[in-house]
């Protein structure tokens, strides 16, 4: 059993690429305590809180890392899709074939009220979204949360063909919606028609790499 949680841990950390020293700054421990704990067994297995933290992080069971079975529910796999959503100038979704996947707690996903089926996970690129979302940042989408629902929030959006994330506020009454960089540095659009837009999706969650 530890063995397959060092597994896991190491397979999670490849996947997301990850480092095992920024894992270990995360947990406040020295830098080389992930690395001894998948290389070497030391420790025998994650503290309970460690385990806690890097679950919570990284969006998976515990029992994955090597806590009790949750009534034996497996993981939900999303796609993670080969596309880009620019935080920045704008960029194309030519090409949404999965090249990869991430994996879930059913349980935190049943919390969250989203339906497995409609989500995805792609790429940030740039920083017109910092510091809320920072260039190579994976964001959750939930695709079923979009036009009909619309109100203020992050959305992965086509403006003007592009692929794009960005906060979104409603204005529903006047069918306007402002579309606002978080970064001051960049442009926002204040007063957008909604029939402009073409909303993707709502975004529900962020990973990135540390350090």
């Amino acid at each position: 059993m530890d063995g397959d949680a060092r597994a896991a841990l190491d397979a999670l950390i490849r996947e997301r690429r990850e480092d095992y020293a920024s894992l270990s700054r995360l947990l406040g421990r020295n830098p080389a305590y992930i690395q001894q704990f998948i290389k070497r067994g030391v420790p025998k297995k994650l503290d309970e809180e460690d385990r806690r933290t890097l679950a919570r992080y990284f969006g998976v069971a515990e029992a994955l890392l090597g806590g009790r079975e949750d009534e034996g529910e497996a993981l939900i796999s999303v796609p993670v899709l080969d596309v880009q959503a620019s935080a920045g100038p704008g960029a194309f979704a030519d090409d949404e074939r999965a090249r990869a996947r991430m994996r879930f707690d059913p349980g935190w996903l049943r919390g969250l009220k989203l339906d497995p089926a409609q989500l995805s996970v792609i790429q940030v690129t740039g920083d017109s979204m910092s510091p809320t979302l920072n260039d190579g940042d994976d964001i959750l989408v939930n695709l079923s949360d979009a036009a009909p629902a619309l109100r203020d929030g992050i959305y992965v959006l086509r403006l003007d063909g592009a692929l794009n994330v960005k906060r979104l506020i409603v204005d529903r009454a006047r069918g306007r919606v402002s579309v606002k960089s978080d970064n001051p540095a960049y442009t926002s659009w204040p007063t957008l028609d909604l029939s402009r837009l073409d909303v993707i999706g709502r975004v529900v969650w962020a990973g990135r790499r540390l350090g």
